[in-house]
C-alpha cells in the first residue's frame, strides 16, 4: 500500500438536488451532503465530521433519518446497483448498522426512503417503471410487504410513516396521492382519488390523520383520513413595480375540481423545463415542513410562506412571508433571489429554520424575527456562506496567504480561507469563468474568461480588473513560482507575459518530450493530477469522483490509497506549497480541502521562516474617500467642541451669579440667625432649671405606677388562668359531641351507599339485556339477509341452468329442423344470437347484483360502527346520570346540614360584632393618640440634631482660632529673637564709634543685614493692627462659645422632662393596648371555635373521609392556642420590660450629650426583684 494518507478536513459545497438533503441532528448541529460525504456541520463552532459514502459508490440519492435522531438512512447506486446503507449516528466515529443491497425484486434505484415513529421499520420507494413500495423491518433485512404504487410510469417523489403508527403511510407523485396501511402481510390502500389528478410535489404530516399536500400548480390541500378538508391556492401576480408578489386565494371549505395536468415531471430538472415551457402562473411548492403552529412551505422562486393553525376551525392561514435576499455581489442582483426553495427542516425547539435551494445554498432564520418583522416580509440569512452553485473549473492557491481561489461555471470567482475555513471574497461577472491562478503574494489573480483573460487586484473588499488580453476561452492558467510571470493557454499556443510591463514576451507551441513511465488506470479515467513539491508523492483525480494517492516515482503494482470524495469527475487538484494539504474540485460544485500525513500517521511538514501574510490591497481612491471622510468628521468634532466650550463658559456665567446671590442670603439669614440665637439662649437658661426639678418629681411618680402595675398584672394573670381551665373542658365536651355525630353521619352514609349501588346495579342489569337483545336483532337481520344472498343466487343459478337446458333442447330441435328445412337456416342464427345477447344481459344483472351485494356490505360494517357508538354514548350518559344523582343527593343533605346552623350562627355573629366594634373604636382613638406623640418626638429629635449642629460649626470656629493665635505667637517669638540679635549688633557697633570709618562700615553692614526689604515699617505697623484684631475676635468667640455652653445645658434638661412624660404616656396606652389585645384575641377564638364547629357540618359526600380529618385538627389546634395564652402574658411582660429599659438607654445617651450635667442619685428603679416575683407567680 501507498505511505501517503490524507484525511478529510473542510468541504465547501452542497448536493441540492439528493431528497431531503437537510435536517438537524440536534439543536446545533446538521446533517447535508457535500460530493460523496455526509456532512455533520455544528453552526455554533464550525467544525465538520464526515461519513464517506460507500465503496465505490457513484453517489447519494436520498438521505432519512430516524425520529429518534440515532440512524441515517443513505440511499446510493453502487457498481451499478442500488444500495441502502444504515449508519449509527450516535457512535463516533459514525459506524455502519446495516447494508441492505440483496433484494427478491426488480428495482434500479431508490428515490424516497423513510424511518418509522418507532425506528424499526423503513419504507424504501423505488424509481419507474418498477414504482415499487417496500415495507422493511430493517434490523433484520426483511421485506415485509412491498406493493406497486404506479402502473404509468409517473414519477413518485416522497413517502413518509404517520408520527404516531407504524402502519400508515402516505406516498404523493404526480398523479397520485395514496394512503396505505399496513396489516397482515400487505399494504392495502385506504383512500380513494377523486377529481382530476395533481402533480403532488411534497407533503407532510400535521396531526396524526392530517397531511398538507403542495402540487406544481401552487395548490394547498389538507386531507383527514383520506378526505379534503381545506383548500387554497398561491397566485404570483405582477404589481405595478414589476416584482412578483404571492398573495393566497380562493380558499374554500367545499371540494374543487382539480385543473387537468399538463405532463408529467419526473425530476427537479423536468419541473424547471416544463414550468417554463408552459409559462405557468402558480408556484410550485417543492418542499412542506410541520411545526407545533403550522407548517412552513415553499411558494415559488425565492419565497417561503409560514401557515398557522385558526383556533376556532381545523385549517390554516398565511402568517408570513420570507425571502431569499437579494445578492449586492451578483451581476444581476434582481435575479439572485430566484432560487427554488428544494428543502425545509426545523430545528428540534423549533427556534431556526434552514432552506437549501436549486442553486446549492443553504439559509437559514430564527423563528423569533419572523414574529417581530410583521407587515413585512422577514429575509433569510447564509446558514455559512455563499457556495459554488455549478462545476468548478478552477483552483489556485498562494505562498503567502492561505487563500484559496475557485472559479465556476455559475460565473463567479471565490476567495476561500482554508485556515478559518470562511470565505473571504465573492464576485460574479457577466461570462463564464474557465481558469484562476493565484499569484504567490496573494494580492493579484489570473482569470480566464470566456471573452478575455484580465489580471486583477484582490482589495479588501472586492476584485477589480486593471489589464485586459485578447485570450477567449482560456482553459488554463499560471503565475511562475517567482511571480513575475504568468502563462495562458489559447487554443494550442501557450502565451507567456510579465507582470512588471505586462507585455507578452513569448509564446509555445508543442511539445516534445516522451513519455518516461506509464501505469494502468486500473477500470477509471484520470481526470487532474498533482504531484507534491517535494517530489516524494503524487495525487490523482479520477472520473468518479474518488482520489488516489500513490508514491512517486509511480510502483508498478497496484500501490495506493483509494478514497471516496467527490458525486463527480474531479476537475481540479492542488497541493499547497508546504505539501500539508490537498484541494480538490469536481463538477458537483464542492470544494475540499484534505490534511495529508505520511504511514505513521505524522503531518509531513516543511519549515516555515515567515508566517502568513496580514497586508491587503486599498486603492488610493479608497483611501482618499476614507481620509475625506474622517477629515468631515474631525471638523465636526472641533465644532462641537467649540460649541461645548461656548456652553460651559454661559454655565459659568450663571452658576457664579448664582453663587453670589446665594451667599448675600445666606449672609442675611445668618445675622438673623445670631439674634434667634441670644434669645433662645435665655429661654433655655430658665427652662434648665425647671426640667432638673421636674425630672425628679417624674421619676419617684414612675415607680410608684410601677410597682401599681405589676400587682394588677398577676391578679389579671390569675383570672385569665381560671378562665383558661374551664374553656379547655367546655372545648373536651364539644369535641365528644362532634366526634359521636361523624359516627351517625358514617352510617347513614354507609347505608346511601348501599341503596345506590342496589339502584344502578338494577338498573345496569337491564341495560345489558336490552344491549344484547339489540345484538341478537343484529345477528338475525346478518343470517336473514346471508339466507336471501344464499336464496337469490340459488334462483339465479337454478334459472340460468333452466335457460341453458331449454335452448340446448331448442338448439338440437333446430339442428334436426335445419337438416330438414335448409331456407330456414338465416332466421334460425338470427334467433340464435338473440338469445346470446339475452343470456349476455342476464349475466350482467349478476355482476349489478354482486355491486350491490358489497355495497350492503359496507352499510352493515357502517350499521356496527354506529352500534358502537351507540353503546359508548348510553355507557357515558349512564355515568352522567349517575354522577348528576349523587351530587344533588349530597347538595340535599349539606343545605338541611346549614339551614339549621344559620340561624344559630347569625345570632351569635351579630352579638360578637357588638361587642367588637365599642373596643375597635377606643383602639383606633388610642392608636391616634400614639401617633401624635410619635410626631412630637420626632420635631424633638430634629430640633436635637439642629442644636448639634451649630454646636460642631462652634467648635470648628474655635480650633480655626487657635490655630491662628499660635501661628501669631510664633511670628512674636520670632521678632523678639531678630530684636535681641539686633541689639547685640548694635553694641558691638557702639564700640567703634571713636573711628567714623570703621563705624560707618559696622552700620552699613547692619543696614544690609536687618533692613532687606523697604516696607519693613509697613509691615510691623500692620502686626501689631493684627495683634489687636485677634484679641478683639478671641473674646468675642469665647463669650459666644459660654452663652451656647449654658444653652445647651438647658435645652437638654427640657428635653429629659419631655422624655419622662412621653414614656409615662407610653406607659398607660401600652396597658390599655394590652388589655384591649387580650379582649380581641378571646373573642377571636371564640368567632374561631363556631367557624370550626360550622365547617364541620359543610362535608360533601365523596369527601366526607378526606375532610373530616383537617377538621378534627382544626378542633385540636382550638385548645392548644389557648394553651398559648400564658406565653402571650409573659411575652407581653417581656416587651413592656424591653421597652423601660430603652427608654433608660435613650435618657443616658442625653446625658452623655456635650453640656448635660449628670444627676446624682436619679436612676429610674431596676425591674429584676419584680421580674422575678411576678415569674414565681405565674409558674
Amino acid at each position: 500500500m501507498s505511505a501517503v494518507v490524507a484525511q478529510t478536513l473542510h468541504v465547501f459545497g452542497l448536493r441540492s438536488h439528493v431528497a431531503n438533503n437537510i435536517f438537524y441532528f440536534d439543536e446545533q448541529i446538521i446533517i447535508f451532503p457535500s460530493g460523496n460525504h455526509c456532512v455533520k456541520y455544528n453552526v455554533d463552532q464550525k467544525w465538520q465530521k464526515f461519513i464517506p459514502g460507500s465503496e465505490k459508490s457513484q453517489g447519494m440519492l436520498a438521505l432519512s433519518i430516524s425520529p429518534n435522531r440515532r440512524y441515517l438512512a443513505i440511499s446510493e447506486t453502487v457498481q451499478e446497483k442500488p444500495a441502502i446503507t444504515i449508519y449509527e449516528l450516535s457512535s463516533i466515529p459514525c459506524r455502519k448498522r446495516k447494508v441492505l443491497n440483496n433484494f427478491d425484486f426488480q428495482v434500479q434505484k431508490f428515490i424516497s426512503m423513510a424511518f418509522s415513529p418507532d425506528s424499526k421499520y423503513l419504507l424504501a420507494q423505488t424509481s419507474p417503471p418498477e414504482s415499487n413500495l417496500v415495507y422493511w423491518l430493517w434490523e433484520k433485512q426483511k421485506v415485509m410487504a412491498i406493493v406497486r404504487i404506479d402502473t404509468q410510469n409517473n414519477p413518485v417523489y416522497q413517502v413518509s410513516f404517520s408520527p404516531q403508527d407504524n402502519t400508515q403511510v402516505c406516498v404523493t407523485g404526480n398523479g397520485m396521492f395514496k394512503l396505505l396501511r399496513f396489516a397482515e402481510g400487505t399494504l392495502k390502500q385506504t383512500n380513494f382519488q377523486r377529481g382530476e389528478p395533481q402533480n403532488y410535489l411534497a407533503h407532510t404530516w400535521v396531526a396524526d390523520d392530517k397531511i398538507v399536500v403542495g402540487t406544481d400548480t401552487g395548490k394547498l390541500f389538507l386531507f383527514e383520513s383520506g378526505d379534503q378538508r381545506w383548500e387554497t391556492s398561491i397566485m404570483v401576480k405582477e404589481p405595478t413595480d414589476g416584482s412578483k408578489s404571492l398573495d393566497v386565494i380562493q380558499e374554500s371549505e367545499s371540494l374543487i375540481e382539480f385543473p387537468p395536468v399538463s405532463s408529467p415531471l419526473p425530476s427537479y430538472e423536468q419541473m424547471v423545463a416544463a414550468s417554463s415551457h408552459s409559462q405557468m402562473s402558480m408556484p410550485q411548492v417543492f418542499a412542506i415542513a410541520a411545526y407545533s403552529k403550522g407548517f412552513a412551505c415553499s411558494a415559488g422562486p425565492g419565497r417561503v410562506l409560514l401557515f398557522e393553525k385558526m383556533e376556532e376551525k381545523d385549517f390554516y392561514r398565511e402568517s408570513r412571508e420570507i425571502r431569499i435576499p437579494v445578492d449586492p455581489q451578483s451581476n444581476d442582483p434582481s435575479q439572485s433571489d430566484k432560487q427554488d426553495v428544494l428543502c425545509l427542516c426545523f430545528s428540534p425547539s423549533e427556534e431556526t429554520l434552514v432552506a437549501s435551494t436549486s442553486k446549492n445554498q443553504l439559509y437559514s432564520i430564527t423563528m423569533s424575527l419572523t414574529e417581530i418583522s410583521k407587515g413585512e416580509p422577514a429575509h433569510f440569512e447564509y446558514l455559512m456562506y455563499p457556495l459554488h452553485s455549478a462545476p468548478i473549473t478552477g483552483l489556485a492557491t498562494c505562498i503567502r496567504k492561505p487563500f484559496i481561489a475557485t472559479c465556476s461555471l455559475d460565473r463567479s470567482i471565490r476567495l476561500w480561507n482554508y485556515e478559518t475555513n470562511t470565505l473571504e471574497l465573492f464576485k460574479e461577472y457577466q461570462e463564464e469563468a474557465y481558469s484562476i491562478s493565484l499569484h504567490p503574494s496573494g494580492h493579484f489573480i489570473v482569470v480566464g474568461f470566456a471573452d478575455k483573460l484580465r489580471l486583477m487586484n484582490l482589495l479588501i473588499d472586492d476584485i477589480r480588473s486593471f489589464k485586459e488580453y485578447s485570450v477567449r476561452g482560456c482553459g488554463e492558467c499560471s503565475f511562475s513560482n517567482g511571480g513575475h510571470l504568468f502563462a495562458a493557454v489559447n487554443g494550442n499556443v501557450i502565451h507567456v507575459y510579465t507582470t512588471t510591463s505586462l507585455e507578452n514576451i513569448s509564446s509555445l507551441k508543442g511539445h516534445t518530450g516522451k513519455i518516461l513511465r506509464e501505469i494502468s488506470a486500473f477500470d477509471v479515467t484520470y481526470t487532474a493530477i498533482v504531484i507534491s513539491h517535494s517530489g516524494r508523492m503524487m495525487f490523482v483525480g479520477t472520473s468518479v469522483g474518488t482520489i488516489r494517492a500513490m508514491k512517486y516515482p509511480l510502483p508498478l503494482q497496484k500501490e495506493f490509497n483509494e478514497y471516496q470524495a467527490h458525486a463527480g469527475p474531479i476537475t481540479k487538484m492542488l497541493l499547497t506549497f508546504d505539501d500539508q494539504f490537498l484541494l480538490t474540485a469536481a463538477e458537483d460544485g464542492c470544494l475540499f480541502t484534505w490534511k495529508v500525513f505520511d504511514k505513521d500517521g505524522r503531518g509531513i511538514k516543511r519549515e516555515r521562516e515567515v508566517g502568513f501574510a496580514e497586508e491587503v490591497l486599498v486603492t488610493k481612491t479608497d483611501m482618499e474617500e476614507k481620509a475625506q471622510v474622517m477629515l468631515e468628521l474631525k471638523t465636526r468634532v472641533e465644532e462641537l467642541k467649540m460649541e461645548n466650550e461656548y456652553q460651559l463658559r454661559l454655565k459659568d456665567m450663571n452658576y457664579s451669579e448664582k453663587i453670589k446671590e446665594l451667599t448675600d442670603k445666606f449672609i442675611q439669614e445668618m445675622e438673623s440667625l445670631k439674634t434667634k440665637n441670644q434669645v433662645l439662649r435665655t429661654e433655655k437658661e430658665k427652662q434648665d432649671v425647671y426640667h432638673h426639678e421636674h425630672i425628679e418629681d417624674l421619676l419617684d411618680k414612675q415607680s410608684r405606677e410601677l410597682q401599681e402595675m405589676e400587682c394588677c398584672n398577676n391578679q389579671k394573670l390569675l383570672l385569665e388562668y381560671e378562665k383558661y381551665q374551664e374553656l379547655q373542658l367546655k372545648s373536651q365536651r364539644m369535641q365528644e359531641e362532634y366526634e359521636k355525630q361523624l359516627r351517625d353521619n358514617d352510617e347513614t352514609k354507609s347505608q346511601a351507599l348501599e341503596e345506590l349501588t342496589e339502584f344502578y346495579e338494577a338498573k345496569l342489569q337491564e341495560k345489558t339485556t336490552l344491549l344484547e337483545e339489540a345484538q341478537e336483532d343484529v345477528r338475525q337481520q346478518l343470517r336473514e339477509f346471508e339466507e336471501t344472498k344464499k336464496q337469490i343466487e340459488e334462483d339465479e343459478d337454478r334459472e340460468i341452468q333452466d335457460i341453458k337446458t331449454k335452448y340446448e333442447k331448442k338448439l338440437r330441435d333446430e339442428k334436426e329442423s335445419n337438416l330438414r328445412l335448409k331456407g330456414e337456416t338465416g332466421i334460425m342464427r338470427k334467433k340464435f344470437s338473440s338469445l346470446q345477447k339475452e343470456i349476455e344481459e342476464r349475466t350482467n344483472d349478476i355482476e349489478t347484483l354482486k355491486g350491490e351485494q358489497m355495497k350492503l356490505q359496507g352499510v352493515i360494517k357502517s350499521l356496527e360502527k354506529d352500534i358502537q357508538g351507540l353503546k359508548r354514548e348510553i355507557q357515558e350518559r349512564d355515568e352522567t346520570i349517575q354522577d348528576k344523582e349523587k351530587r344533588i343527593y349530597d347538595l340535599k343533605k349539606k343545605n338541611q346540614e346549614l339551614g339549621k346552623f344559620k340561624f344559630v350562627l347569625d345570632y351569635k355573629i351579630k352579638e360578637l360584632k357588638k361587642q367588637i366594634e365599642p373596643r375597635e373604636n377606643e383602639i383606633r382613638v388610642m392608636k391616634e393618640q400614639i401617633q401624635e406623640m410619635e410626631a412630637e418626638l420626632e420635631n424633638f429629635h430634629k430640633q436635637n440634631t439642629q442644636l448639634e449642629l451649630n454646636i460642631t460649626e462652634l467648635w470648628q470656629k474655635l480650633r480655626a482660632t487657635d490655630q491662628e493665635m499660635r501661628r501669631e505667637r510664633q511670628k512674636e517669638r520670632d521678632l523678639e529673637a531678630l530684636v535681641k540679635r539686633f541689639k547685640t549688633d548694635l553694641h558691638n557697633c557702639v564700640a567703634y564709634i571713636q573711628e567714623p570709618r570703621l563705624l560707618k562700615e559696622k552700620v552699613r553692614g547692619l543696614f544690609e543685614k536687618y533692613v532687606q526689604r523697604a516696607d519693613m515699617v509697613e509691615i510691623a505697623g500692620l502686626n501689631t493692627d493684627l495683634q489687636q484684631e485677634y484679641a478683639r475676635q478671641r473674646e468675642h468667640l469665647e463669650r459666644n462659645l459660654a452663652t451656647l455652653k449654658k444653652k445647651v445645658v438647658k435645652e437638654g434638661e427640657l428635653h429629659r422632662t419631655d422624655y419622662v412624660r412621653i414614656m409615662q404616656e407610653n406607659v398607660s396606652l401600652i396597658k390599655e393596648i394590652n388589655e384591649l389585645r387580650r379582649e380581641l384575641k378571646f373573642t377571636r377564638s371564640q368567632v374561631y371555635d363556631l367557624e370550626a364547629a360550622l365547617k364541620l357540618t359543610k362535608k360533601v359526600r365523596p369527601q366526607e373521609v378526606s375532610e373530616t380529618e383537617p377538621s378534627r385538627d382544626m378542633l385540636s389546634t382550638a385548645p392548644t392556642a389557648r394553651l398559648n395564652e400564658q406565653e402571650e402574658t409573659g411575652r407581653i411582660i417581656e416587651m413592656q420590660r424591653l421597652e423601660i429599659q430603652r427608654l433608660r438607654d435613650q435618657i443616658q445617651e442625653q446625658e452623655q450629650v456635650t453640656g448635660f450635667h449628670t444627676l446624682a442619685g436619679v436612676r429610674l428603679p431596676s425591674l429584676s426583684n419584680s421580674e422575678v416575683d411576678l415569674e414565681v407567680k405565674t409558674n
